[in-house]
């Protein structure tokens, strides 16, 4: 047995512990083992040092109250703690994106689009609309909770009564059509 191989065993003893009895020693050490990691992880993947600090702290405090999810024949602790640290984040980034712009003030007066850019905007659109079309009717429905409403993974799912698995394979299987259904229209880049 390898030595992270042990390690990960005891951070799955240390999780099953929490969520059976809410052993405060056992979460002081999963959240002094992985908490800086998962800020390093989170400033990796773009966030500030104090966002990815609350990141952490928000992701270990989501392992406290979640730990009686954790299975440990499905993932490791690791994996399944960096993957809700993954999951708060981008959360919270969709959050952030649906809250509407500050608007913005000019004294100068707006500047009308031109008529090529018009047509130029309606013909994508065109496109993507046929692009559409070609798609199953389950594929839609996934990509339209996911983009349009701006739904997690997990929400469609539980929205859809479908497993995440099927979810996520319906997006990028969606995802894939799309891009080869509009690249022949792209032109070189």
């Amino acid at each position: 047995m390898s030595a992270s191989t042990g390690a990960g065993d005891e951070n799955s003893r240390l999780i099953q512990a929490v969520a059976m009895t809410r052993d405060r020693e056992a979460f002081a050490r999963l959240f002094g083992y992985f908490a800086p990691r998962l800020k390093a992880y989170l400033m990796r993947a773009g966030a500030t040092a104090s966002a990815a600090e609350d990141f952490a702290q928000d992701a270990m405090l989501t392992v406290w109250r979640k730990a009686d999810l954790f299975d440990p024949t499905r993932a490791s602790a690791a994996t399944w703690i960096f993957t809700i640290a993954r999951n708060r984040r981008l959360d919270m980034l969709r959050k952030e994106s649906r809250q509407p712009p500050a608007p913005e003030f000019s004294l100068l007066p707006e500047e009308p689009e031109r008529p090529d850019d018009l047509l130029s905007g309606a013909e994508e659109a065109a496109r993507l609309n046929a692009a559409l079309r070609q798609l199953s009717p389950d594929h839609i429905e996934v990509l339209r909770l996911a983009f349009f409403q701006g739904d997690t993974h997990s929400e469609i799912a539980r929205h859809l009564n479908l497993p995440l698995g099927t979810v996520k394979s319906r997006i990028r299987k969606a995802m894939i059509k799309l891009r080869i259904a509009l690249e022949p229209l792209r032109g070189p880049q």
